[in-house]
């Protein structure tokens, strides 16, 4: 079927909203008609080279739509089915997934190929007839694509998919870098700099991990009043006018855990 796509063919290029190819799924494949993607940053690690994956590529790896063609071999899944993207894939099979570690999924492997993890061939095609890989094995930032079952997570089909889709990737990654990796705790001081989509999911995680204070720090003065919806109990403007106000509300203790979420920072040390 013919479907559009937005396609990056050079480093440092605009995307290319293109007519493409599409083929249907095979083994354990699913076509699915996206309703919403996100855009992360990590796509414009793309354009720059930052994320150095073979090109030519269809963006997007956040992404949720409803299934339209199921491929031989999947059993669990049907047209109509409503599904949010993971962007790393899970088997449900291999030693990682089967041991509660799907982050660390076998198919993970070769999700940066861009290619389908079936058989490491192409179903995105575009109308050179040059083979087009994928952003995490999904290409989200198309209206049409086939993935694998692997990457699929079924949702009711009340919840609305242009929500749904910042779950393929902002909310969790926002979410698990104050639960899983700052390992917030009850009763902790805790400072997020940069409330974009990742920044404003970490509020949310440290608040529900019980987080005592919640400090949201931007230079945005709208990102700081929605950062007090989604649970900070403080704002500053910049990391220098935290400094002092953190260091009178916690006693000169500080915070517990920072959690840097802005989208282009700097490990240099200023005198």
């Amino acid at each position: 079927m013919q479907t559009k796509a937005a396609i990056l063919w050079e480093v440092n290029k605009p995307w290319a909203v293109e007519d493409i190819e599409l083929d249907d799924p095979k083994e354990g494949e699913v076509m699915v008609k996206l309703a919403a993607s996100g855009l992360c940053h990590s796509d414009e690690h793309l354009v720059t080279g930052d994320l150095p994956f073979e090109l030519p590529i269809i963006g997007g790896h956040e992404g949720a739509g409803v299934v339209t063609k199921v491929g031989p071999g999947v059993s669990w899944l049907e047209e109509g089915d409503h599904v949010v993207f993971g962007f790393i894939p899970s088997c449900g099979r291999c030693p990682s997934c089967s041991t509660g570690h799907q982050n660390l999924c076998d198919l993970g492997a070769i999700m940066a190929a861009g290619l389908q993890a079936s058989d490491m061939t192409s179903r995105h095609h575009a109308a050179n007839g040059e083979d087009l890989k994928l952003m995490c094995m999904l290409g989200t930032f198309a209206h049409d694509t086939v993935v694998n079952e692997a990457s699929c997570i079924k949702i009711e089909k009340d919840v609305p998919l242009s929500r749904a889709c910042l779950l393929g990737c902002g909310v969790v990654t926002g979410w698990g870098s104050s639960v899983y990796a700052a390992e917030v705790q009850p009763g902790d001081v805790v400072a997020v700099v940069g409330v974009g989509g990742i920044g404003a999911n970490a509020i949310q995680g440290a608040k529900l991990a019980g987080a005592k204070q919640i400090w949201a720090i931007d230079p945005v003065e709208s990102k700081r009043e929605k950062a007090m919806e989604f649970g900070a109990t403080h704002t500053a403007a910049s990391m220098e006018e935290a400094v002092e106000p953190i260091g009178a509300a916690s006693w000169g203790t500080m915070a517990n855990k920072v959690v840097m979420t802005m989208g282009v920072g700097s490990g240099e040390l200023l005198a």
